[in-house]
């Protein structure tokens, strides 16, 4: 696998929410957040069940997309199961499995180029967006899990 190295590592970064649902909200138990990251710059548009995990304005989390929730980089067959124990998941308190359907953007080799990975988790979308060498493991087709953990502050 491309990111064997990083135990399926794509991506990670702590991110703030900027704002939540500035178009007014979509669905009732969702809600769209839009945030800014600290170490990358990154721009991440993220839909959140907020019945499940209640998300707001200025909260601080955590975020991690991976190919695999096994610490040790080892795929896995896909099959999301409940017991979650011994894996990455332990740490964080929200998960979700998704897939890349879209990346989009001017990426010629620029080491300035602006890139956007799109994925999708059941629904709930994804947007992230910024320097094309923070998302050179991402490829369409690819599934992925995300974790969040708030982080106080």
């Amino acid at each position: 696998g491309i990111n064997a190295e990083y135990g399926g590592v794509l991506f990670e970064d702590i991110f703030d929410v900027k704002d939540v649902d500035p178009n007014g909200k979509q669905f009732d138990r969702v809600a769209r957040l839009f945030c800014e990251s600290e170490s990358f710059k990154m721009d991440l548009i993220l839909d959140v069940n907020t019945q499940i995990y209640p998300v707001v304005l200025r909260d601080k989390f955590r975020l991690l997309l991976a190919t695999t929730l096994q610490e040790d980089g080892a795929p896995d067959d896909g099959s999301y199961t409940a017991s979650l124990e011994g894996t990455r998941a332990d740490t964080f308190e929200y998960v979700m499995y998704g897939r890349i359907y879209r990346i989009e953007g001017d990426d010629f080799g620029d080491s300035n180029a602006i890139l956007s990975a799109y994925i999708s988790y059941g629904g709930l979308l994804m947007r992230l967006k910024g320097a094309a060498n923070n998302l050179h493991g991402m490829e369409v087709g690819q599934t992925v899990y995300l974790l969040m953990k708030k982080l106080a502050f």
